[in-house]
């Protein structure tokens, strides 16, 4: 298809502004850690820039080659990956860091199967849930389980917010399949108690929930990065300091380039930039939800459901935690927050976004009924 249509457009060029604009907010917020760190201010902005080249790869892939290679091979790639993230748990294979093993290392750049697993846990639950009722009930409880593992898996590395994230998603994407509700309840109440044993038992976990509920309780401690991103948030005021100005990135705000990358993009942009960003996902949100309405294909139509959850649904998650309306989380903010596998990731579902649009907006071929040749009158006999 030679033609691109108007949504599969605005949702790449609307991508690109996105990336830019996160590269921008990397720059500043990473510059002074890395210099410290590294003795190179551009140290993290120029591992950032190889990830996106790598996902720009994948990116352009997804847009330009048919759904149905993806969707064809999502369950051996989504096997594999969640192979990988058993193997995170074994202990000495995995690598640890801030008390998760989510890492393994592969040469210089740390592989996290939990976060490349999206798009994949995307492409195979649409197949699966697009086509629930054609399945036997053998294959049905098969893959239910498969996806009970990779969130349990997860779980155990430990990772509640992406598990709590995957769970969502997949809930999401069976809820606009059409699944009958008693599947949906049960999950639903699965999940929940899930998440409760988790918190439970991880000592971290509940500390989190704690210093979410109160942060002035602990504010050197559990508290202390809720209450540096609520300052960063506060005094970037209605205009904000101006790029590069944030004075929370310099050793105040924990992470200040990743998980809450958004609280030093408020500080420099103010009110008005967060009301922008805030647009740009509006109108993202929008025009994915168009080309998933749009999407004749279930299937197709259920990859656009998942596709918006990864981007806008975990970029609100993110936001909703820097801003202290949601407990402190490790998302980070997707096409802005510093990480290769999640830029991977991100790129990835973006491109398979734009690809349903794509082959929504393909024309149906019609065959037209066969002329009968009308028998011409003879002249000159």
């Amino acid at each position: 298809m030679t033609e691109w249509a108007n949504t599969a457009r605005w949702l790449r060029w609307l991508t690109f502004l996105w990336l830019f604009m996160g590269l921008a907010v990397l720059f500043s917020a990473s510059y002074a850690s890395a210099d410290a760190d590294f003795g190179d201010g551009l140290y993290y902005f120029k591992r950032q820039i190889v990830s996106i080249g790598l996902g720009l790869i994948g990116f352009n892939i997804a847009v330009h080659s048919p759904l149905r290679y993806f969707l064809r091979m999502a369950n051996w790639v989504l096997l594999l990956l969640l192979g990988l993230i058993l193997i995170t748990v074994i202990p000495g294979l995995g690598t640890t860091v801030n008390g998760a093993t989510r890492w393994l290392s592969f040469g210089l750049f740390p592989f996290q199967p939990s976060e490349l697993i999206k798009p994949f846990l995307v492409l195979q639950s649409a197949r699966i849930f697009g086509q629930w009722h054609r399945l036997k009930p053998r294959s049905r409880m098969t893959w239910l389980g498969i996806f009970g593992a990779v969130i349990l898996g997860i779980l155990l590395q430990p990772n509640l917010s992406t598990a709590a994230l995957c769970g969502m998603t997949l809930w999401l994407i069976a809820l606009a399949g059409g699944l009958p509700y008693i599947y949906l309840s049960s999950t639903a109440i699965t999940g929940l108690v899930l998440a409760t044993i988790s918190i439970s038992i991880k000592e971290y976990q509940r500390r989190r929930i704690m210093s979410f509920l109160n942060p002035w309780a602990d504010p050197t401690q559990d508290g202390y990065q809720l209450i540096q991103s609520l300052l960063a948030i506060g005094s970037g005021g209605f205009w904000g300091k101006g790029f590069g100005m944030s004075q929370q990135k310099l050793f105040y705000l924990p992470i200040q380039y990743t998980d809450f990358i958004f609280a030093v993009f408020a500080e420099e942009f103010g009110f008005v930039g967060c009301l922008i960003l805030m647009g740009m996902l509006l109108i993202y949100g929008t025009l994915a939800v168009m080309v998933a309405i749009a999407a004749q294909n279930p299937v197709h139509r259920l990859v656009a459901v998942g596709c918006t959850i990864l981007l806008v649904g975990q970029s609100l998650l993110n936001i909703g935690v820097a801003t202290g309306a949601l407990p402190t989380t490790g998302l980070p903010l997707p096409l802005f927050s510093y990480g290769g596998n999640s830029m991977l990731a991100s790129l990835l579902a973006a491109g398979l976004l734009i690809r349903v649009a794509r082959e929504s907006s393909e024309a149906k071929v019609m065959l037209l009924p066969k002329r009968v040749p009308r028998n011409r009158p003879s002249w000159g006999k």
